[in-house]
């Protein structure tokens, strides 16, 4: 008989923890390296808890380097992902005369 599997993601006494097998390619990490740049305290996160119609949801982002994973939990345990936002860049302003061309350079 085989054990049954553990949730990827479990609530206990407050502490949120999060299975090392999903976090790591979520992130383009091996388990191992996973473990060893939270040891370096190079993987950031973040928990924050639902308010109003976002009550019993919590979200966890997690940062490493370049990379972000987002997840939402909903009351009921199960997990969404949550991409984060694409940051907007505006095009860069043409010069429209010399005098504009000269400023942008001093």
């Amino acid at each position: 008989m085989t054990p049954p599997l553990s949730p990827p993601v479990r609530f206990d006494d407050g502490e949120i923890t999060v299975d090392a097998e999903i976090l790591a390619p979520k992130l383009g990490l091996t388990v191992e390296a996973l473990k060893q740049n939270m040891a370096k305290g190079l993987v950031m996160s973040v928990a924050e808890t639902g308010e109003n119609e976002d009550a019993g949801r919590t979200r966890l982002t997690f940062r490493y380097r370049a990379r972000v994973w987002r997840v939402v939990i909903n009351a009921d345990g199960s997990l969404l992902e949550d991409p984060p936002p694409v940051p907007q860049t505006k095009p860069a302003k043409k010069p429209s005369s010399l005098l504009d061309l000269a400023k942008l350079t001093s």
